[in-house]
């Protein structure tokens, strides 16, 4: 567990994301369950981080709570330079570019950041670093949401992206989901 763990979750109460719903648990416990998720699944400290931090500014799909962009020094300052660079960049994905590239497997990573219209330019770790935080924060929540179809060809690409660890655990999720047959 990251030494300043504490620090994290004072933050994110104190800004009250513990009373702000999210699929059928708080947004607190969701982020909470993405950093363990991560650590579980041997992300570092910095990845770990940018994932519990992962839609701290909104995203195009969760709007429940967003801080405001003013406040990205004081989260920068708080988790670290590159974990608040890729929280950002998860939360400003226009997800329909993103996902292009993703299904593609092409070079240049180059996507539309939906809050100022610009291009961002990934390096390769950069890019697979942002598909880890955005394919296990699906993979924490969808057994919940079950919206299970909900971009599903990019999420794979992003398991096959990532390799076994992470194309092992969206098998492991997806097995879970009831089919028609099965659900009878």
């Amino acid at each position: 567990m990251d030494r300043d763990w504490k620090r994290f979750t004072d933050f994110l109460v104190e800004q009250g994301i513990d009373k702000v719903a999210h699929t059928t648990k708080t947004y607190l416990g969701h982020l909470i369950g993405l950093y363990r998720l991560m650590e579980a699944k041997g992300c570092n400290e910095e990845l770990c981080r940018a994932g519990m931090f992962h839609s701290i500014y909104g995203t195009q799909q969760f709007q429940g709570f967003k801080l405001p962009l003013e406040r990205r020094p004081e989260v920068r300052s708080l988790i670290g330079t590159r974990a608040e660079k890729l929280a950002y960049l998860n939360c400003a994905m226009q997800r329909e570019t993103f996902d292009a590239i993703v299904c593609s497997d092409r070079e240049p990573y180059v996507f539309t950041d939906r809050l100022t219209g610009e291009a961002v330019h990934l390096s390769r770790q950069d890019f697979d670093d942002l598909c880890r935080i955005h394919l296990y924060d699906w993979l924490e929540q969808v057994p919940r949401s079950q919206k299970w179809d909900y971009r599903r060809a990019a999420y794979r690409s992003m398991a096959e992206r990532l390799g076994p660890p992470a194309r092992d655990l969206y098998d492991e999720v997806f097995a879970a989901q009831m089919t028609p047959s099965s659900a009878g």
